[in-house]
């Protein structure tokens, strides 16, 4: 008898065997879902300062998962620094200096391998919700660039012809800016419904709160802060519904949520542009009002919760973070610009290096080492209706921890200092290697004729 149950049982013995001998069920990858504000200051959330300023659902975040007080945009302006979020390499080395317009007719090189490309081969699907801002043309554009699914607005929403695109094709032509953020949203949680075994990858980018700026019937006149705190609080809505629509699916424990934006506030809109709180300039400057920007990660399943971060991490971290996470393998035939953030996720450890350089376009502008910052002499701006006048200011030394501000230089107290920061800045440097040419972004029209016009008739065309 126990013979014959011996016999009956080897057959479901040796079906069990390899878990009973195995380790612990590994952690499925985690889906990611970024959310990317366009020109967020640092003190435009609660969890940052804001007082004006309702963002519970982004506070949330913050406790539950971790804060990062230093972090840094690649860029201080838009289209740089998502080349940089999605390829985790800093924009200068894809020759991207500034801004692509409706007549550009270059965009994000499609040599670069982006995170949605590398999630999908992942096995990961794929959506991308919002503003794209790399590049129009159809080989630029999130079909041909990894993504599954697009649906937005190719460029910031002040810029002609101002369309969603569904795909690669529009479907809109005259799109309610009031209900951008609302339908952004619903898109965002739909994608989500439509995934509920993952893996999947979803990255909103918010057109807001970049002029000109909207909300919805509801939320007008629900903030301290006027529109634009109106246009935020929308933003921080959209958060709890993409956390809300992860909770139903039971998707939330196990799904990477990072909250960060592109460059800091436009000062020059002055009450339709943001707050940088106590941090210096804003928007197209490299003080760190510029390039310093709120952000927030929540991951259950791999954040100890509660964090807060006061170290250097950057934008290009997360390409070289995710696929750490997700097991992928990155191409071994260019360099990449960030550190794997899983140490600092767990608690257990530093990013391995805490020293950022800041580019002004396609040029050198600065360095960060530690709380010791240096910016290089800059001749100044005399201000226009898209960039507000700065004054020149000689070479800076600041210490960031004592003076956010960068009020007090202390460059000529500190030569030695100097010194040794400029030597590791232009090492640092150096080592990125050439850079290629930039990239045409935009041409001028010829007016010769309405010249000719004018010293021929004294007169300009539309005076006729």
């Amino acid at each position: 008898m126990k013979i014959r149950l011996a016999f009956a049982l080897a057959p479901i013995l040796a079906l069990l065997s390899p878990l009973l001998t195995a380790g612990p069920v590994a952690t499925p990858p985690p889906n990611v879902v970024i959310i990317y504000a366009d020109d967020l200051g640092y003190g435009d959330l609660g969890c940052f300062g804001a007082e004006d300023i309702a963002t519970p659902h982004l506070d949330r975040l913050a406790v539950d998962g971790i804060k990062f007080t230093d972090f840094y945009s690649a860029a201080h302006v838009c289209s740089p620094s998502r080349a940089a979020l999605l390829t985790g390499r800093i924009p200068q080395r894809m020759g991207i200096g500034g801004v692509f317009f409706p007549e550009s007719f270059t965009g994000m090189p499609t040599d670069e391998l982006t995170l949605a490309e590398l999630l999908h081969n992942q096995g990961y699907a794929t959506a991308a919700v919002g503003k794209w801002h790399l590049g129009h043309h159809h080989r630029y554009l999130p079909l041909q660039r990894g993504f599954d699914e697009y649906f937005g607005i190719p460029y910031s929403n002040d810029m002609e012809s101002t369309v969603y695109l569904e795909g690669n094709d529009v479907v809109d032509f005259a799109p309610d800016q009031r209900f951008t953020t609302r339908t952004y949203t619903e898109r965002a949680v739909d994608f989500i419904r439509r995934h509920p075994d993952g893996p999947f990858f979803l990255y909103l980018a918010h057109n807001m709160p970049h002029v000109p700026i909207y909300a919805s019937p509801e939320f007008e006149g629900t903030s301290q802060r006027g529109l634009y705190g109106d246009v935020i609080q929308e933003l921080d809505w959209s958060v709890g519904q993409i956390r809300a629509a992860l909770e139903a699916q039971g998707l939330l424990e196990n799904t990477l949520i990072v909250f960060s934006s592109d460059n800091g506030p436009w000062h020059v809109m002055r009450d339709h542009g943001g707050s940088a709180a106590h941090l210096r300039e804003g928007k197209q400057f490299t003080f760190d009002g510029g390039m310093r920007v709120p952000t927030v990660a929540m991951w259950p399943a791999g954040i100890k919760a509660g964090q807060v971060y006061e170290a250097v991490a950057v934008m290009t971290d997360w390409m070289i973070t995710i696929a750490a996470l997700t097991g992928a393998e990155l191409p071994t035939d260019r360099a990449y610009d960030g550190e794997n953030l899983q140490p600092v996720f767990a608690g257990t450890g530093p990013r391995a290096d805490n020293t950022f350089l800041f580019y002004d376009g396609m040029t050198l502008s600065g360095y960060r080492e530690g709380d010791w910052k240096l910016k290089l002499p800059y001749a100044g701006f005399p201000g226009a209706r898209w960039k507000h006048q700065v004054a020149p200011h000689p070479l800076l030394l600041v210490n960031l921890r004592d003076d956010p501000g960068e009020q007090h230089n202390l460059a000529d107290a500190m030569p030695e200092k100097v010194a040794a920061m400029r030597t590791a800045m232009e090492a640092a440097h150096a080592a990125k290697g050439p850079f290629p040419p930039p990239l045409v972004l935009r041409s001028n029209a010829d007016e010769s004729h309405f010249d000719h016009l004018e010293e021929t008739y004294g007169e300009r065309f539309w005076e006729f």
